[in-house]
């Protein structure tokens, strides 16, 4: 039986409705602590169902370039893991029900310190971590004490994880399985919907978890494909992009940045809704 927490609060409905979540991914204080605080509130609006919210670190190994520098802008800008939680806390206090993910590396929770960051996680209303450089083997160090604390330890899954991999990686996972559905990194292509539905159903003959397929999708129209034969679609990159491309010259945001990662958001939602 899965705890009831949020997420699965959210996927519970999604499947009611009968269709496919929306994961909209945004790096804590991109460009800005202001920008990212204003884009952040209007996600639900917008359209998306989940939120991933980045950790910003110095070396994001599976992130392609755009997020990649979405981290730079973040931390030459003074964004910290407190700050990231603050933000967390600002959010909850004006929606209680839309799950908020923290995504990102154990670096800076190791130096934050395990048991205080549950802590100050589970205060601030954080529902999920996704720790790309944690495996099972190393689950000992994080998502057995954030299960403990009720907060749910998502697992990534690839194409590459076999049927002999993948009891031990779901094994332990809660809210959602993520599937990679590329080998390489984050925004840089996307998988065939027919590869991605064959491993939708081997992920599923393993687990009872949502399925939720990640890297690469960047229209309505792939977001669309993909709630098709998963449960959700999550989509980083070309939101990202949105920011970088709406800077000046001196790495300030431009007027209305924040309503454009919205427009895109919601023309996504609209392709989820639609089965576009």
């Amino acid at each position: 039986m899965r705890p009831e927490t949020r997420i699965k609060r959210r996927f519970d409905a999604l499947a009611t409705e009968g269709r496919g979540g929306l994961v909209a991914f945004l790096t804590a204080g991109d460009p800005d602590l202001e920008t990212a605080r204003e884009i952040l509130m209007g996600l639900p609006g917008a359209g998306a169902d989940l939120i991933e919210l980045g950790m910003p670190f110095s070396d994001p190994m599976a992130d392609g370039p755009a997020v990649q520098a979405s981290s730079r802008r973040a931390l030459k800008n003074g964004m910290t893991l407190k700050k990231a939680l603050d933000l967390v806390a600002e959010f909850r206090a004006a929606d209680d029900e839309t799950p908020v993910i923290l995504m990102g590396y154990f670096n800076p929770i190791y130096i934050y310190g395990v048991d205080a960051f549950l802590a100050d996680a589970t205060k601030a209303g954080v529902d999920g971590l996704i720790i790309v450089d944690l495996p099972p083997e190393e689950e000992s160090e994080l998502c057995v004490p954030a299960l403990d604390a009720g907060v749910n330890f998502i697992y990534l899954t690839a194409p590459t994880t076999d049927d002999v991999r993948l009891p031990r990686v779901v094994e332990k996972a809660s809210g959602f399985v993520y599937f990679v559905s590329i080998t390489g990194i984050t925004g840089t292509r996307s998988a065939a919907i027919e590869d991605v539905e064959r491993h939708v159903k081997r992920i599923k003959s393993h687990t009872d978890l949502p399925v939720a397929v990640g890297f690469g999708i960047r229209t309505p129209e792939q977001a669309g494909e993909i709630v098709g034969v998963a449960d959700a679609a999550v989509v980083g990159s070309a939101l990202v992009d949105i920011v970088r491309d709406n800077l000046d010259d001196d790495g300030r945001p431009q007027p209305g940045l924040a309503g454009m990662v919205h427009d895109k958001v919601r023309a996504l939602a609209n392709g989820v809704r639609s089965g576009a």
